[in-house]
């Protein structure tokens, strides 16, 4: 049998390494997330794969805060995260710097995720939306598409945590794993 590896045995990089090792090139906007236990999800899965960076928009939560850092376990404070007042705008400057950007939403001529393969040389933004209501429709207007996670049960959607680890491990499978 397998023995399971002891934490000590994993090597992490310090919190020093982890700010000066390569990133995924990558940008998480969440837009309106409402809940902390989401966005701290959202850092933690970040840290995992080094993502480049992650804005927080709108109504959205930023550190410090306890019930981020009960899911985030500190990832608040690996990952670069911003705060941008809109998700519009965070779009709107992300395109500007050369960064292709797709909303993760149900949409008429969505691409589905296992038909989208990030190419190397790429920067990347991905959209999470409002645990309710999605990513706002203007913000889907302003991105360059959309990527949809095929779904085979009764419900129409997932927790916004769970779609943002499949998302970046597809870019992370496709850029750096």
């Amino acid at each position: 049998m397998p023995r399971k590896i002891r934490t000590i045995e994993m090597k992490r990089l310090s919190l020093e390494e982890f700010r000066e090792a390569e990133k995924l090139p990558l940008v998480v906007v969440l837009d309106d997330v409402r809940s902390m236990y989401n966005v701290g999800s959202v850092l933690r899965t970040s840290d995992a794969f080094r993502v480049e960076q992650v804005l927080l928009c709108g109504i959205t939560s930023t550190p410090p805060h306890a019930e981020i850092h009960k899911t985030a376990l500190g990832a608040e404070d690996s990952v670069s995260w911003h705060y941008v007042s809109t998700a519009l705008e965070a779009v709107r400057q992300l395109r500007q710097q050369g960064y292709t950007v797709y909303a993760v939403e149900q949409v008429e001529h969505s691409t589905k995720l296992p038909s989208f393969h990030a190419e190397p040389g790429q920067r990347y933004a991905v959209v999470l939306g409002n645990e309710v209501m999605g990513v706002h429709q203007e913000v889907v207007d302003a991105c360059h598409g959309c990527l949809e996670i095929p779904q085979l049960g009764t419900k129409h959607s997932m927790n916004v945590s769970v779609t943002a680890g499949i998302i970046i491990y597809q870019f992370a499978r496709d850029l750096i794993l």
